[in-house]
């Protein structure tokens, strides 16, 4: 008598595979942009990116988003529904490096960018500020390519770091933040932005004095 492995056994295999292959994803999406990196600093003797960070995201904030947009709680409505599974992030010092980096990331012939959405210039109600870019990515397993989505979030130092403390907001107070903490976020946001326009006018002043045309 054969075995066959149970259903739950299945569905187990395959999202270990589905894990797999956006892990894969990412370390894709990871090595071009330390090599673009690389050949920044080759040519302009100068790091666009300051580090990177990625993840994947857990299987029960998935199983949330699907919930929250009325979909079963199925692999195939994962793949299909939920864009940002792999994610990388790109940690830049200058505004002028994140679109730099996302005109670089989209000039890669086997990219296919699905989606951007600037909140640089068009920041949320909240003050978050970022750029955001769903692109797909070919995985080369041994009998087959996927492409595979991926969310890239490209901001500054300043940037990620306001970001950072208004995760941990929402998540202490579960989305409903007291009005006076709100209202300190949204002036912090300004005070990012003042910050980021002063740090690379003065970046571009330096560069001129070197004799150098700014990167």
């Amino acid at each position: 008598m054969l075995y066959r492995p149970s259903p739950e056994a299945e569905e187990i295999d395959r999202w270990k595979e589905v894990n797999l292959i956006y892990n894969s994803a990412l370390k894709e999406i990871g090595t071009k942009l330390e090599i673009l990196n690389d050949e920044f600093q080759h040519v302009h003797k100068y790091n666009p990116i300051e580090h990177i960070k990625s993840r994947i995201k857990s299987s029960e904030s998935i199983v949330k988003k699907l919930r929250s947009r009325g979909y079963e709680s199925t692999i195939e409505n994962m793949v299909e529904y939920v864009n940002d599974i792999a994610g990388i992030r790109v940690i830049c010092s200058f505004i002028s490096d994140i679109y730099r980096i996302a005109e670089m990331l989209t000039d890669q012939n086997d990219l296919t960018v699905l989606s951007v959405k600037d909140y640089i210039k068009n920041p949320k109600p909240s003050g978050y500020k970022s750029y955001h870019m769903i692109v797909t990515v070919p995985v080369f397993l041994s009998n087959r390519v996927v492409d595979v989505k991926v969310e890239i979030q490209i901001r500054t130092v300043a940037m990620d770091f306001w970001a950072s403390l208004e995760h941990k907001i929402y998540y202490k107070f579960e989305g409903k933040a007291p009005a006076h903490i709100q209202s300190s976020l949204v002036g912090c946001a300004r005070i990012v932005e003042q910050l980021d326009e002063e740090m690379l006018s003065l970046n571009n002043e330096i560069q001129k004095l070197d004799g150098r045309e700014p990167a």
